[in-house]
Formats: structure tokens, C-alpha cells, sequence
């Protein structure tokens, strides 16, 4: 996938099907609308363009950040992913002016692909309505997906959010077609876990919303590599560290230096609560204890 992240270095493009949406979490619904314009962009030998901003315009906490965002979105087929920088002076732009100026002159858009609850423009004023009217002028033809359901209930960011945030990251999953993650880059860390006899790469995550602390049975993806292993989440009370919050990961059988790689860890089951021990050696066993168990979650997996 092609990413632009300046609009004037977009180019000519034959027969543009866009999807325009923030995209955050790239959930079921999301998928569906993606999933159809490369469809239609193949059908009519033409080119399916995701139009997404960052950072959020809504200000809400990013379930992904903007890399791990745009690797899903690659991962549904799409084309060219146009990235616009969602500032004041795009904030200030009226819908009118969106559609003319960015999707119509610079884009070029045959097909215009977007969520039922799609809203765009200054104060957020524009919509299906003014999209069916803009249609009609511009001669783009536009298709409204309905929000995608599940036991009667939309799917929407805004409620897998939640949903991490309470620890219910099986239902999460659910609405993403995925498992919960998060995806940071490997930083040096105090080695305290490594003196326990369990090495652990330490995360600096890329985005804000992550599960409550606690240990958890992890599935990890390193590049083109699937591994498996055991994430703690939380403070390190029987360290006293001082840390806000860490994220670390013990991956089984796996000895490799890989700091400074991208990393994405997907959080299966939570397995416990975040605890302080009495001792090093009280920790290291429950340790043992944790990785057994994770490994029984993730054979069954």
C-alpha cells in the first residue's frame, strides 16, 4: 500500500474508489467498507484510496496509533492510504470545501465509500445528506453502509474502547475480528526480569489505550515472525520502580536482541492481577506459575 502524507504528491489515479473514515481500530465495520471499495476498484480496474486523519479528530484517546492503523488498513487491500493532518486549519475547512477541494480536485473520486455515522467539515456539519447533494453536482456516486451489528449493538470505536479499558478483552476482540494489541517499539529496560531468570523485552507502545494492568497470555508478532509468550502489564510493585506503567513481554524460546524493532503484542487472556510479592524469589515462582499457565491458554488457542 502506497501512504501519502502530503495530498499535493498524490498524483493521477484511475478511477478512484475512496473510503473516508478515522478508521480507529480497523473493527468489523471498517473492514466491511474497505473490503468493498478494493471490490469495486478491481471490478472497474480502478484504484481504492483510504482517506484517514490524524491525529483524531474527535481528540479521543487513539485505540492504534497511526503505524499500526495503516498496517491494518493495508492488510484489507487497499491501494493508496491518504493521511491528512487534522489541525486548525483543516478543522476549519466547511464540508463544501472538503468535498471540492480534496476530493473532487485533488483526489479526483469516481466512488465515494463511507460509514452511516460519518460526519465531516467544520464543526462536523457535514454528512450523508450533504454527500447524496455534493453527488449529484460533482457526478461521484456514493454508497452508505449501515453500522455493522452484533447482538443488536453497533460496532464502534468508541465501544472497544471502553471495553479494553474494563478488561473485557474477549468481547473486544470480538468486534475487531482480531485479538485486542498493541504495538510499541523495544526499549532497554532495568533487566529485573532477566535477574529472575525470564528476559523480557520491554514496550514503549505507540498509542494510548491499552488493557488494565495484570498479566496476560500473549500471542507476538516481529515482522513476518509469530511467537508466543507472557506480558505483565502495571507498575512493578515488588521492585517499588516507580514506573507509571510498563508493558514487558517474556517471549518463549527466544533469545534474540531486538531492541529498537517494532513489536506488536496481542493480548489473549488475562491470566491474573498485577501483585506484590514478599520476596525475588516469591516472584520468580509465581513467575514459573504464569508461564505454565499461559502456555496451556495459548495451546488451546
Amino acid at each position: 500500500m502506497r501512504v501519502i502524507n502530503d495530498i499535493r504528491k498524490l498524483g493521477r489515479l484511475d478511477m478512484p474508489v475512496v473510503v473516508l473514515g478515522v478508521f480507529d481500530g480497523v473493527h468489523q465495520g471498517h473492514q466491511k467498507i474497505l473490503k468493498a471499495a478494493v471490490t469495486k476498484a478491481k471490478a472497474i480496474k480502478g484504484t481504492s484510496i483510504a482517506l484517514t486523519f490524524w491525529p483524531h479528530p474527535q481528540k479521543e484517546e487513539s485505540l492504534y496509533s497511526l503505524e499500526h492503523r495503516l498496517e491494518l488498513i493495508a492488510q484489507n487491500g487497499i491501494d493508496v492510504c491518504v493521511v491528512i493532518e487534522f489541525g486548525r486549519v483543516f478543522a476549519a475547512m466547511k464540508a463544501e470545501d472538503f468535498a471540492e477541494k480534496i476530493l473532487i480536485k485533488k483526489i479526483g473520486a469516481r466512488y465515494i465509500y463511507v460509514g452511516s455515522n460519518y460526519r465531516f467539515g467544520k464543526g462536523a456539519r457535514g454528512g450523508r445528506r450533504l454527500l447524496e447533494k455534493l453527488s449529484r453536482v460533482y457526478g461521484f456516486k456514493l454508497k452508505v453502509f449501515d453500522m455493522v451489528r452484533i447482538n443488536h449493538r453497533p460496532i464502534s470505536s468508541t465501544a472497544i474502547r471502553k471495553l479494553i479499558k474494563r478488561g473485557d478483552i474477549v468481547r473486544a476482540a470480538r468486534l475487531l475480528s482480531r485479538p485486542v494489541s498493541v504495538l510499541g517499539t523495544v526499549v532497554k529496560g532495568d533487566s529485573l526480569a532477566r535477574a529472575l531468570g525470564f528476559p523480557t523485552a520491554n514496550i514503549d507502545p505507540h498509542h494510548e489505550v491499552l488493557p488494565p494492568s495484570g498479566v496476560y497470555a500473549v500471542k507476538i508478532i516481529l515482522g513476518k515472525k509469530k511467537l508466543k509468550g507472557v506480558s505483565s502489564i502495571g507498575t512493578k510493585p515488588t521492585f517499588k520502580s516507580g514506573r507509571l506503567q510498563h508493558i514487558e513481554v517474556h517471549i518463549f524460546n527466544f533469545r534474540k536482541n531486538i531492541y529498537g524493532k517494532y513489536l506488536e503484542v496481542q493480548f489473549i487472556k488475562k491470566i491474573r492481577g498485577q501483585e506484590k510479592f514478599s520476596s525475588r524469589l516469591a516472584l520468580a515462582e509465581q513467575i514459573k506459575k504464569d508461564v505454565s499457565e499461559a502456555k496451556k491458554i495459548l495451546s488451546l488457542h
